[in-house]
């Protein structure tokens, strides 16, 4: 009897014995007898409560459900080659399940590893729902795959398992809507502001869209934004216009994106007037940017009260990317970079024209350079040379670096860049809760304890002190006349000197005074006494050259008597010589070893070695103690 005959006949054993509670208990039981033969199972067709038909997880054709025929961007394959095997599950009249062959033969030969068939990489309804739960939360695939089998090491699932799930919970949410339709209803389900504009045949071209978070941030904290695009965060390819906001923590918060069709002027007016409604017609101190025409235009225009600097970071690296080629020597160009920092952190208009007029005068043979910067960035100085910049209220803000950080932040919460509006509205979501709940939560902490360890080491009042003399003036009499610069005078004519003078000349007073009614001998030795005084004096030296402490005796690597680097300390020294030690020692048993080798081969009366025929050691090479 053949293998496959005998595999049959153990199959229809096993189906005629089989009896189950349930229609799940039978699809388990199933799946579990063919797992070990190296088949899959799948459903064919079932009817509730009536039955089941199973079918080998390669039985069936492909079928071009979608209608994309010779459209499709890959050439892919499909695992189903239509084998014949079925079998039927069927309820009973007293509630049991019990099977019944159909066709038990394979047209392929069983499968090795079958972790590669679909129908065993299913996830258990619980790895389901845990796989829903981390998705709402943002966590990659990788990392949900990774989750699941730090509970079940042999979980059979597959990282194309995670995406398929995926991708059947979003269209399970969807249902019968729209994309479009979901979206909106998602947003106001949230309850986000948005707008949006749309072309002449439907297609949304401009979205705005803001979290009641965001809004609610913005105007509590409306004294400075920063505007910067982003992109590779759709699939539309749709640049996004990140506005970032500056809280009293001086922590950043996203106010509002914009998905935008084109950078245009128009583009970003609608953008800015739509985001000034949702601050109540407010306008901010600053708003800062690169040097994107388009978007300063658009401030200027909706903003009139606005101040718009620029981004002196851009400006650096623009320079940096413009006039680099006209410099052969990298110190050169150092130098030149030092100096175009000196003239864009001018303190006032009189050293900035100085600043330039010495820049452009050392730097007059690098025209192109020179003419870049000219034409470029200097009709801008005054929104970004520190002359003029440091009169407005931009909160140390000179760079747009905090919307760099919060673009690479939110990408981290896209993960891809090419889910549509509503993965990566849901993202947005994510990101912008978890801004809002830092803030919140530094509102809400409370001081720990007062220790008075501040004002006793910094001499400072703390901040308990701050705040139980709230609404009183704080007194001088708290700051500690170390930080006191109003008590310190470092005149010269109050020299300490003076003071030694002053009790010199009280004694000189004294002395003459007594000095009338001693006897003459006390005169005598009064006058001997000042005579050597006046007349000694005294031979110096330098002092005697020492052993620096820390150096160790018989110290064999000596620097030159000119170096002021440090002698080694002892642990460094006994370190350095069990290195060499080590180091010598094998290379004296490597010589040893090649001496052996070279004259094993001499014959040596009475068995005594002939030393004459070894190499001479020098010292050098023998190990020390």
């Amino acid at each position: 009897m053949d293998s496959s005959s005998s595999t049959i006949q153990n199959e229809e054993l096993y189906l005629a014995n089989s009896k189950f509670d349930s229609y799940d208990e039978l699809l388990k039981s199933v799946r579990d007898f063919y797992y070990v033969k190296g088949y899959g199972i799948s459903i064919r067709d079932s009817s509730k409560d009536k039955y089941v038909t199973l079918q080998c997880d390669r039985g069936g054709c492909y079928r071009d459900r979608l209608s994309i025929g010779d459209k499709r961007k890959k050439n892919i394959g499909s695992r189903l080659i239509n084998c014949p095997f079925q079998i039927v599950g069927k309820k009973e009249y007293d509630g049991g399940w019990i099977l019944k062959a159909k066709n038990l033969s394979h047209n392929h030969e069983p499968s090795t590893n079958i972790s590669g068939h679909p129908s065993f990489c299913r996830l258990s309804p619980n790895d389901v729902q845990s796989v829903k739960n981390m998705t709402l939360s943002g966590i990659p695939p990788r990392q949900i795959l990774s989750s699941l089998r730090q509970g079940n090491p042999n979980l059979p699932a597959v990282s194309r398992t995670i995406y398929n799930l995926k991708a059947k919970i979003r269209k399970e949410n969807l249902g019968n809507r729209s994309t479009v339709s979901a979206l909106f209803e998602e947003f106001e389900k949230e309850g986000f502001i948005y707008d949006i504009l749309h072309n002449s045949i439907g297609h949304i071209t401009h979205l705005f869209i803001a979290h009641p978070l965001s809004i609610k941030l913005a105007k509590a904290f409306s004294n400075i934004f920063i505007m910067d695009c982003t992109y590779k965060t759709n699939k539309y390819n749709m640049p996004l216009l990140d506005i970032i906001g500056v809280s009293c923590f001086n922590t950043s918060f996203y106010s509002g994106f914009v998905f935008l069709e084109r950078e245009d002027e128009d583009s970003y007016i609608w953008a800015l007037s739509v985001f000034k409604k949702t601050l109540e017609n407010r306008e901010p101190s600053v708003i800062m940017s690169d040097r994107e025409l388009a978007l300063m235009n658009a401030i200027n225009m909706v903003f009139p009260n606005t101040t718009n600097l620029l981004c002196i970071w851009h400006i650096e690296k623009n320079v940096l990317a413009n006039c680099k080629k006209h410099f052969p020597h990298t110190e050169e160009f150092d130098i030149f970079m030092s100096s175009w920092n000196n003239v864009a952190y001018s303190t006032s208009k009189t050293i900035f024209e100085h600043n330039w007029g010495e820049f452009e005068l050392f730097y007059q043979t690098k025209k192109v350079a020179i003419e870049y910067i000219k034409k470029t960035w200097l009709p801008w100085k005054e929104k970004f040379v520190s002359a003029w910049t440091e009169n407005y209220l931009h909160f140390g803000n000179r760079s747009s670096s905090r919307a760099e950080g919060a673009h690479a932040k939110l990408k981290q919460y896209l993960q891809v860049s090419t889910g549509g509006f509503q993965d990566v509205t849901k993202n947005i979501f994510l990101a912008i809760k978890h801004e809002f709940n830092e803030i919140k939560v530094k509102l809400a902490s409370t001081m720990t304890p007062c220790t008075s360890h501040f004002m006793a080491t910094m001499g400072l009042p703390c901040a308990y002190k701050i705040k139980h003399l709230e609404g009183m003036k704080l007194s001088l009499d708290l700051i500690h006349p170390h930080w006191r610069i109003d008590t310190i005078c470092l005149n010269s004519e109050d020299d300490l000197h003076n003071d030694g003078a002053k009790e010199f000349d009280e004694l000189l007073s004294e002395l003459s005074s007594r000095y009338q009614i001693w006897p003459q001998s006390k005169k005598e030795f009064a006058n001997s006494m000042i005579t050597q005084l006046l007349t000694e004096s005294d031979i110096l030296f330098e002092p005697l050259i020492r052993r620096p402490k820390g150096r160790p005796p018989k110290s064999k690597n000596k620097r030159g008597i000119n170096s002021t680097a440090r002698d080694p300390s002892r642990f460094e020294f006994v370190e350095s010589s069990q290195a060499q030690k080590d180091s010598s020692s094998t290379h004296v048993v490597q010589m040893i070893n090649e001496v052996y080798d070279n004259v094993g081969h001499v014959s040596h009366e009475n068995d005594l070695l002939d030393l004459n025929s070894y190499p001479t050691f020098s010292s050098d090479d023998m190990p020390y103690e």
